[in-house]
């Protein structure tokens, strides 16, 4: 089960850290992605982290935001800085099964485990 928390209302050029607790995983063993669905558009990778610590940003938010885990947790953290209006969406936490120390661009279809959201709304 994953469970996102943290989203809500925000102001532009604010800050956020969104947080995915996972459990009945065994979280090590998983690469942890971020998505986010705007209204009205399609989904969109963010990007993910592995086991280790390894990270991929994905366009449009590499530079805005920063992955992390804790693997004693069994959580991950998305950090999303300099927010706009345009980053209004919900923020979906994933997870797949791989011992890759790194993956790049992945798909929702990609991902074998889906939280089931949380909102951010970015006011202007």
């Amino acid at each position: 089960q994953l469970v996102e928390s943290g989203g809500g209302l925000v102001q532009a050029g604010g800050s956020l850290r969104l947080s995915c607790a996972v459990s009945g995983l065994s979280f090590s063993n998983y690469y942890m992605g971020w998505f986010r669905q705007s209204q009205g558009k399609e989904r969109e990778y963010l990007g993910g982290i592995s086991w280790n610590g390894n990270v991929y940003y994905k366009e449009p938010l590499r530079g805005r935001i920063a992955l992390s885990r804790d693997n004693a947790k069994s959580t991950v953290y998305l950090q999303i800085d300099s927010l706009k209006p345009e980053d209004t969406a919900v923020y979906y936490c994933t997870a797949r099964h791989t011992s890759a120390p790194t993956l790049g661009s992945l798909s929702w279809s990609d991902m074998d485990y889906w939280g089931a959201g949380t909102l951010v709304t970015v006011s202007s």
